[in-house]
């Protein structure tokens, strides 16, 4: 595992964003854990975010995207940091967003930011996606703005749960919108980790907590390659 991705499970530990315990998801499920970005709330935080995400989309995505593109409410500041992430290296991407609901005044419009063109080549970063809901919200609205190409989605937690039918959430969005996606890290690795291992003195993922998740795995996972 590259160490990144070791800093970045750690991070999000230390930020409070990845939690164990009993939490019920967005769609019902009884979980063990739970990832939550909008727990991030210091400038610090979200500059050193902005470098993880940023060093996972040079990773995975190179040079195959031009313009960034963050699903409103989370995707904003994701977004945002990883493209000054990224110009702090050498690379300036463009960068937008969308409005829930289209400005009727001033420029008007639903898009923020770059003024999507023809040809451009977008990756989507976003928080954590199962259902894909905000993605199919938000790629109408890109295509409708110009005649664009969709690079890929990069996300923090890949959990590997089971989308709308019986692969996991990526996955399916993968292949209906025909792009590549990609996470920082994915459950397994956070298992992998972090189990047994001591951080700030305890350890949060022992033999029990471990069990817990690689059952709800079993039970919530995809079920089909």
């Amino acid at each position: 595992m590259q160490a990144y991705k070791r800093e970045f499970i750690e991070f999000m530990l230390e930020s409070g964003v990845l939690l164990f315990g009993d939490f019920t998801t967005k769609s019902g499920r009884k979980t063990p854990y739970f990832v939550n970005t909008g727990l991030y709330r210091t400038g610090a935080q979200l500059a050193q975010l902005g470098r993880f995400y940023a060093a996972a989309a040079t990773e995975h995505f190179g040079d195959s995207f031009d313009v960034m593109f963050g699903p409103a409410y989370k995707g904003i500041p994701l977004v945002a940091t990883t493209s000054i992430a990224l110009a702090a290296e050498g690379r300036d991407v463009a960068w937008c967003f969308d409005r829930k609901e289209a400005k009727t005044h001033g420029e008007g419009g639903s898009l923020v930011g770059h003024k999507l063109a023809d040809g451009d080549r977008v990756l989507i970063v976003e928080d954590v996606t199962t259902a894909g809901t905000s993605i199919r919200e938000t790629v109408p609205k890109m295509r409708a703005a110009a005649d664009i190409r969709l690079a890929g989605l990069l996300v923090s937690c890949d959990r590997r749960e089971r989308g709308t039918g019986d692969r996991a959430g990526l996955d399916q969005i993968a292949d209906e919108f025909d792009m590549p996606t990609h996470a920082i890290v994915t459950i397994h690795e956070v298992i992998e980790h972090l189990h047994g291992r001591e951080i700030n003195g305890s350890v949060v993922l022992d033999d029990e907590m471990k069990a817990c998740m690689e059952a709800y795995l079993a039970e919530y996972g995809p079920r089909a390659a």
